[in-house]
């Protein structure tokens, strides 16, 4: 299952993968882009994003929705113009990144919860935003919110904690608020969690705590069989995970993996985003940023 064919390079670094109406949508987010591609390898532009973009999703009338990260704003895309879909920025100080969007229009947004690559992780939050642009803070205490996923029914919320290291769990109520916080799978092992936090107890910088090998989530996708994907990019690789924390499936990467997502032929295929590093400085004057795919067990579920 590890035949990994390499589909688009040349990228500074992306994120936010997307499958829809038959095509992978992404944001390079130092090349301040979103793009699709097609089944046929045409790139197009989509957007052009100052503030960087990340995560994307769509609204009930088929709005684009896009992540600005720095200014900490959702942008709209509809017939081809850009507005303001919400500011988040009264809500986090820390850059916006992933997103998901639930079936009502309601968007989930996470957030660095750190200045800088050189600064100290702080527990943060979820913010959600309605189809209207309401704004609000819906969860708290996370370490680094990134990839977020929603079950079929759309009563589950799924989201990595980068820095927290695990896949965390929240029931979606009728009126979209997320309660009953649980741990859906533990992806950093025991042990490092209890280094990560004296490595966050003693300041020590993100950039030197992000140097020893064991899996951290990053962007995530679900599937048909409740299985989540999670692209590690410590360990350089996808791993598959059931509830519990079972691994089912690994499949090693040529450079960090960063981002995943289900799509292709009978959404069977999956889409990997991996770049050298992540370091804004490097992503800016290097293009190292690819996409692969690989044909897996099982299509697409949920959001996104």
């Amino acid at each position: 299952m590890d035949n990994l064919i390499k589909v688009a390079d040349g990228f500074h670094f992306l994120e936010g993968p997307r499958w829809y109406e038959n095509k992978l949508w992404f944001s390079d987010m130092h090349g301040y882009k979103v793009y699709n591609l097609d089944a046929d390898g045409n790139l197009s532009t989509v957007a052009e994003i100052p503030e960087q973009p990340s995560g994307l999703g769509w609204l009930t009338d088929g709005s684009l929705i896009i992540v600005s990260m720095l200014d900490r704003k959702l942008m709209k895309l509809k017939d081809g113009e850009l507005s303001v879909h919400a500011d988040m920025s009264h809500l986090t100080p820390y850059q916006c990144n992933d997103m998901v969007i639930a079936k009502d229009g309601t968007a989930y947004v996470g957030n660095f919860g750190a200045d800088n690559v050189e600064s100290k992780i702080h527990k943060t939050c979820l913010i959600s935003v309605t189809q209207e642009g309401e704004t609000k803070i819906c969860a708290d205490g996370l370490l680094f919110p990134n990839g977020t996923v929603i079950s079929p029914d759309g009563k589950e919320l799924i989201v990595g904690e980068t820095f927290g290291g695990n896949l965390t769990s929240f029931q979606i109520n009728e009126s979209g608020e997320l309660s009953h916080r649980t741990i859906w799978a533990r992806v950093m092992p025991f042990h490092f969690k209890i280094i990560t936090s004296i490595i966050r107890f003693l300041n020590i910088p993100l950039k030197e705590s992000n140097s020893t090998p064991f899996p951290v989530p990053d962007g995530i996708c679900l599937d048909s069989d409740n299985g989540i994907w999670v692209a590690s990019p410590t360990t350089a690789e996808v791993i598959r995970y059931k509830k519990g924390g079972k691994i089912t499936d690994r499949i090693a990467t040529p450079q960090p993996a960063y981002a995943c997502m289900l799509g292709g032929k009978e959404e069977k295929e999956l889409y990997i985003l991996t770049a050298e590093s992540s370091n804004p400085q490097f992503c800016k004057e290097n293009k190292t940023g690819e996409i692969y795919k690989v044909e897996v067990d099982y299509e697409r579920a949920g959001e996104p």
